[in-house]
């Protein structure tokens, strides 16, 4: 795998022809839709197969997959074009291989709401090793709020995808609230309750896992949260299941604010099967521009992490948006618009903008002037923001990555990811020494 940064008069045809690829392929691999669209600055993922298949009348991915020694999901993430789906062509080029060594091997996870487009969530699938669907709230007697979950579940099991099940601060009006947190932990009646009830979904709705994500919780309610992860683990493993923990992107024990005081990365980090740490939103809607997750930042996160955490029970967050900014930025006033990568790279062509890279953050950004006068700056992930959170993950020896969230198909994400290292299936992740 390369990462070319365009430059100045290339076109798809010149670089294509440059790296000695097929501009089909070039094209697919980084969701261009306009050959005509490139942006100076934009980064394009290289790939050249090793191995490729011509099909023949009468081919199957089943078989292809089968005579060549690969899974089919290794066919779909290798051939994006197929959306996921088995639909094959007489003289169409698969791919089988590509000549990139594999640096390792991580579990993937992404999250998604019940609504996300069907085609969006075939096409992802294969790259995941687990789909969290968000998500279950609760009420203050411990029952649950039930979603729309069931479609998701079984799509992700025809992957071979492990759904995992989550459970989130947010009550009956859909906001996160600390005071339901406290009235539910510190209610032995309905903490016990809530246990039950997430223990019989996940049984009931053959889910692999839940991933608590309590959000602002009352520094009083530290001791309670713990106990409760605790005992839920033990419920949960119990009849197979597994418990994962959202932490809140702290660097150090005692990091004031109301996002981090009730999240011990130690105590909870034990207490759960995985520990996911939520490194995005420096850069939040609220706040003035700057990288979402810039690498520097995360690294301080995964470096305290792994002073209290085993770090292969550790999950690092990676973000799939974009925000623009208007400006100039005014705090309590401006909030940012949220947009995809590949919408972001989109604005800045129809607005003959160009991209520059951040070597700090290593994140991508640009600025415009709209139809209004009013300047604009956007920050966003692209091939070289992803491989340096990869390179970080690999380079710590992270379990994984988790990705928030996959709604919109990040073509270049998916790309680095699946030439870069083995993904964990379903039934092949090793639990055995955490």
């Amino acid at each position: 795998m390369t990462i070319y940064t365009v430059r100045p008069g290339d076109t798809v045809y010149t670089i294509a022809r440059d790296q000695g690829i097929n501009v089909d392929r070039l094209l697919s691999d980084n969701g261009i839709e306009d050959p005509d669209s490139l942006v100076v600055g934009q980064s394009l993922v290289i790939l050249r197969p090793s191995t490729v298949y011509t099909v023949r009348p009468g081919d199957t991915v089943y078989d292809i997959a089968s005579r060549s020694g690969v899974s089919v999901n290794s066919i779909y993430r290798n051939n994006p074009m197929l959306g996921g789906l088995p639909n094959i062509t007489p003289g169409q080029v698969l791919v089988i291989e590509y000549d990139t060594p594999k640096r390792g091997r991580i579990i993937v996870n992404g999250y998604a709401y019940p609504y996300i487009d069907r085609s969006v969530l075939r096409k992802t699938l294969p790259y995941l090793t687990y789909l969290t669907i968000f998500g279950y709230g609760m009420t203050q007697d411990g029952e649950l709020i039930p979603t729309d979950d069931d479609e998701l579940i079984d799509i992700a099991r025809s992957y071979g995808t492990s759904p995992v099940m989550l459970v989130s601060s947010l009550g009956e009006g859909g906001t996160f609230s600390n005071e339901l947190v406290s009235v539910v932990l510190s209610n032995s009646a309905a903490r016990e309750n809530l246990i039950d009830n997430i223990v019989s979904t996940l049984v009931a709705k053959r889910y692999d896992a839940v991933d608590v994500d309590f959000e602002y919780i009352l520094a009083q309610d530290r001791e309670a949260y713990i106990r409760f992860i605790n005992d839920l683990r033990v419920a949960a493993n119990e009849r197979g299941k597994r418990v994962f923990v959202s932490l809140a992107p702290k660097t150090s024990a005692d990091q004031p604010g109301l996002l981090y005081e009730a999240h011990d990365y130690r105590a909870l980090g034990s207490a759960a099967d995985r520990a996911l740490l939520m490194t995005y939103e420096w850069g939040y809607t609220y706040g003035p521009p700057m990288a979402i997750s810039p690498i520097n930042k995360v690294s301080e996160v995964v470096n305290y992490a792994k002073t209290e955490i085993p770090e292969n029970k550790l999950v690092m967050g990676m973000p799939n948006y974009a925000y623009d900014w208007g400006l100039p930025f005014i705090q309590g006033e401006s909030a940012a618009t949220a947009l995809s990568n590949v919408a972001a790279v989109m604005l800045a062509s129809d607005t003959d903008s160009e991209i520059m890279f951040d070597e700090t953050a290593q994140t991508p950004f640009f600025s415009y002037t709209d139809e209004n006068g009013v300047r604009h700056e956007v920050w966003f992930e692209d091939a070289r923001s992803v491989l340096a959170k990869l390179d970080l993950i690999l380079s710590e020896n992270l379990a994984g990555a988790s990705v928030w969230q996959i709604m919109r198909y990040f073509p270049a994400m998916w790309a680095v990811l699946n030439s870069s290292v083995d993904i964990v299936r379903t039934g092949d992740e090793d639990l055995t020494n955490i």
